[in-house]
């Protein structure tokens, strides 16, 4: 029995051997080689000191390029995750990263990029993660980011993004977390979640410290899978709607420095899952509390909770 085990355990050894021997040797899809060539070449990027060689996955003795990631697709090699984050990065996004046409991480968050988000970035489709947040990004967000299928988690909270949230992002099936707090944006909230199927895997939206304004809608209740709504420091005005009561799984309401009237609805204090509610700051009638302890929410730190 031991014998057998040593002989299975060396089998393993030799296979993933000759799938990391196999990896080294492939070629990098050229596409993918072309369009990063192009990016190290047309920016002053800090980063790009340290890539080294023209294929950016590595050729030979050389490493990939540093915050590169790449996996074997058949004969070939694709880059998947570009992660530049914290290197004092300038000037806008090449449009060439669209490119990248297997790219499912792209993070470029703490940097000092400007200029407007480039639409192509929503022909990313395999795209998961996108962390654009900490920079100086200005202009509307892109609408052609409602065209990532895959895309789960969208960061793009300390810019100085202005226009309207797009409605469109609600077609994205499987966003989970979407963070724009902390920029210029106006609109309503009705604006933005419409009526309808929109955002059914939605769990955590960061709106606050924006200029928003308007009531809370009715249709917040199709957010059914909604866990953290976060909507302070905005322009939103009226009274609260009863409707927050059926978000199942509400667990943080921030409602905090707004301009909202009236009373808190009743069942809100008695929801079986919400275990903080913050009303400071707003025109509520005398007597309306919070719930829960009040805490401090570092939002730096909210792209490394989920």
């Amino acid at each position: 029995m031991e014998r057998s085990s040593m002989a299975s355990s060396s089998t393993l050894s030799w296979i993933v051997f000759f799938l990391l021997l196999g990896l080294g040797r492939c070629k990098t899809v050229k596409r993918d080689v072309k369009a990063l060539n192009e990016i190290k070449a047309s920016l002053g990027w800090r980063v790009v000191y340290a890539w080294v060689g023209d294929d950016p996955c590595g050729d030979g003795n050389l490493s990939p390029w540093s915050g590169v990631t790449c996996s074997q697709q058949g004969d070939y090699r694709v880059v998947t995750e570009l992660d530049l984050h914290n290197n004092k990065l300038t000037g806008p996004i090449p449009p060439q990263i669209g490119r990248l046409k297997h790219l499912k991480i792209l993070n470029l968050r703490w940097n000092k990029l400007q200029d407007v988000i480039p639409p192509e970035i929503g022909e990313l489709k395999k795209l998961t993660h996108l962390y654009l947040s900490f920079n100086h990004f200005k202009g509307e967000i892109p609408v052609e980011l409602a065209n990532l299928p895959e895309l789960r988690y969208l960061y793009l909270h300390e810019n100085r993004l202005t226009g309207k949230i797009p409605p469109e992002l609600g077609n994205l099936k499987n966003l989970r977390h979407l963070d724009v707090s902390s920029n210029h944006l106006m609109g309503t909230l009705a604006d933005f979640i419409r009526n309808g199927d929109g955002f059914p895997s939605l769990r955590n939206l960061y709106l606050n410290d924006n200029q928003l304004s308007g009531e809370l809608p009715d249709q917040i209740s199709n957010l059914t899978d909604l866990e953290i709504l976060y909507l302070s420091y905005n322009k939103l005005s009226g009274q609260i709607t009863p409707k927050l009561i059926e978000v199942p799984r509400l667990t943080c309401l921030y409602l905090d420095h707004n301009a909202f009237t009236g009373k808190i609805p009743n069942g809100l204090y008695k929801h079986p899952f919400l275990k903080e509610m913050y009303v400071e700051g707003n025109q509520f009638k005398s007597g309306t509390k919070q719930k829960g302890p009040h805490k401090i929410l570092d939002l730096s730190d909210t792209e490394f909770l989920f």
